[in-house]
């Protein structure tokens, strides 16, 4: 239309992620066109592209531009960081020093702690607290199933190690959580391959049932490679697997191993996130217990 003003084009560095007011007004925004569907408002003068505006590190960062600089991301929110969570929590965790100024912000859960240094990494771009304090803070508070995906998870990839966990344990005496702490330590297998193999084989040990071992090359009697169990009980000649959602990817190879390890004399039982209420009564039978 004649005689309006041409729409101010945003730098392609706001484009891509959380802006501040002042730099939306800097670059020829207004506060009125900021209002537009065209924007979303992720907290106090803080705004993004709708398009971006749910991405987890655009949360992330808009988040990041309303704490105080020496605040870390912790928690769950440390977790995703660490690739221990596959998503970032609703509500965004943050520690801050206890003489911290801040008190209240909206959409962010306030932990207040003094960290120490050697306590805080960097993940993509964000300071968060080190793999080491983020597990031995979620599985002092979780409760014993969840705990011990958390330690499982990480042992795996290798964030953390056995040894690491025990001197973090004898350093937290006497602190609230460490009991819980070591309690899932004790359960903790790092050769797990998923939180929902962890979760079952934790089913199976809660209802009283033996130990499986875990992730176990299979062989025939030849010597011949069959596959690998998630859980295993040798006496039995047990496989006890979990199918997630990748198993519809992957049937036709999935019904092939079966195959060999029935011909491997191998007794197999296997679950999916729908029937797990019903393994430890299948396994239980199976161990003739």
């Amino acid at each position: 239309m004649v005689g309006m003003p041409p729409t101010p084009r945003l730098p392609i560095q706001l484009a891509s992620r959380p802006f501040r007011l002042e730099e939306a007004l800097r670059a020829g925004l207004s506060r009125a066109q900021l209002l537009g569907a065209g924007w979303r408002r992720l907290g106090h003068k803080v705004y993004a592209r709708k398009e971006i505006a749910d991405e987890p590190l655009a949360r992330l960062e808009a988040a990041m531009r309303r704490l105080p600089a020496d605040a870390v991301f912790s928690g769950r929110t440390a977790a995703f960081l660490h690739g221990l969570e596959t998503s970032l929590p609703i509500a965004i965790e943050a520690t801050l020093p206890a003489t911290a100024r801040t008190t209240h912000l909206a959409g962010i859960t306030i932990r207040r702690r003094q960290i120490g240094a050697h306590e805080v990494a960097t993940r993509q771009g964000f300071r968060v607290t080190s793999a080491l304090h983020t597990v031995t803070d979620l599985a002092s508070h979780l409760e014993l199933v969840e705990a011990v995906a958390v330690l499982d998870a990480a042992l795996h990839k290798g964030l953390v190690g056995i040894e690491e966990l025990k001197g973090s344990i004898h350093e937290r005496q006497g602190q609230k959580g460490t009991a819980r702490l070591r309690r899932a330590l004790d359960h903790a297998e790092p050769a797990t391959e998923s939180p929902m193999e962890t979760r079952l084989r934790m089913l199976l040990v809660l209802a009283g049932l033996p130990k499986p071992e875990v992730q176990v090359p299979l062989y025939d009697e030849s010597g011949a490679f069959v596959g690998r169990a998630d859980l295993y009980y040798p006496d039995q000649r047990l496989v006890i697997e979990y199918d997630g959602s990748t198993h519809r990817d992957s049937v036709a190879a999935d019904n092939k191993r079966q195959n060999r390890l029935i011909d491997a004399a191998y007794n197999i039982l296997r679950f999916t996130a729908s029937n797990l209420a019903s393994s430890v009564g299948l396994v239980r039978r199976a161990l003739h217990l």
